[in-house]
């Protein structure tokens, strides 16, 4: 049976503020990653690092386009941040993966600030391919 996607964000938002209580700010993207999966893997979910994902455009195949941080469970995307402040490309770029791999939930989490809780955005992907008004919104958790 499938997790509830709002537990399955929970639990990452969960382990990510005790990883930046216990780790701190500052380090690199790749450690929060690693930390992140292997807490979240213990938890029972399944987590893929470094998805590839090819995208077509027109007649066009592209491998390899672009990389997700973190999958869980097949359905959330974790975009991962280490910097002072995310800017309103991060949130877009995550929005493009979400529309792109026809996912619903993401997860922007920026480790580079003091707090995390100004570094959470939760991202949720309203596109419908076939109706001429899509749109994407934004979350404050």
């Amino acid at each position: 049976m499938a997790r509830d996607i709002d537990r399955i964000s929970g639990d990452v938002v969960d382990v990510a503020i005790r990883l930046h209580r216990d780790l701190g700010p500052g380090l690199l993207e790749g450690v929060y990653e690693t930390v992140l999966a292997a807490k979240l893997a213990r938890m029972g979910y399944t987590v893929q690092t470094q998805v590839p994902v090819t995208i077509r455009f027109e007649d066009m195949r592209f491998e390899n386009a672009f990389r997700i941080d973190l999958l869980v469970d097949d359905r959330l995307i974790v975009e991962i941040k280490s910097v002072e402040r995310p800017t309103a490309a991060h949130a877009k770029q995550l929005l493009t993966y979400l529309r792109l791999t026809d996912r619903r939930v993401g997860l922007l989490i920026n480790f580079g600030g003091a707090t995390l809780k100004e570094g959470i955005r939760r991202l949720v992907n309203n596109h419908q391919p076939l109706c001429a008004s899509a749109s994407l919104r934004e979350q404050s958790i």
